[in-house]
């Protein structure tokens, strides 16, 4: 199994464990995540650059790796990547050095698959 597919696949089945708790909150808090990202005045593929962007100040791996994948899948190029890439590191400062080289690899799995 490939790093996307084990990712995904332990990602979906934790979601699965912990929505099935039925708990009120935490289903909400899912739902707002995936409503804040749906297409509306600004377009899918910026939510999905904000959203790696801010998860790469904080320093999210899981996070950087879930939106490198929509990004992957709206049809992001290497190019504009790396200028999301650039601009997180620049905010969140040489801390996120580490994170970015996980990201680069990260992209170029999913460029690869």
């Amino acid at each position: 199994m490939n790093l996307i597919e084990e990712f995904n696949e332990y990602r979906s089945q934790m979601n699965n464990k912990i929505l099935a708790e039925d708990n009120k909150v935490i289903k909400r808090i899912f739902n707002l995540d995936t409503n804040a990202y749906a297409d509306g005045s600004v377009d899918i593929k910026s939510k999905e650059m904000i959203g790696l962007a801010c998860s790469m100040v904080l320093r999210c791996d899981d996070c950087i790796k879930y939106h490198l994948g929509k990004c992957h899948e709206v049809g992001l190029r290497k190019e504009q990547i790396f200028e999301v890439f650039s601009i997180a590191t620049l905010i969140g400062g040489t801390i996120v050095i580490p994170h970015l080289r996980r990201a680069a690899e990260y992209w170029e799995t999913l460029e690869n698959q």
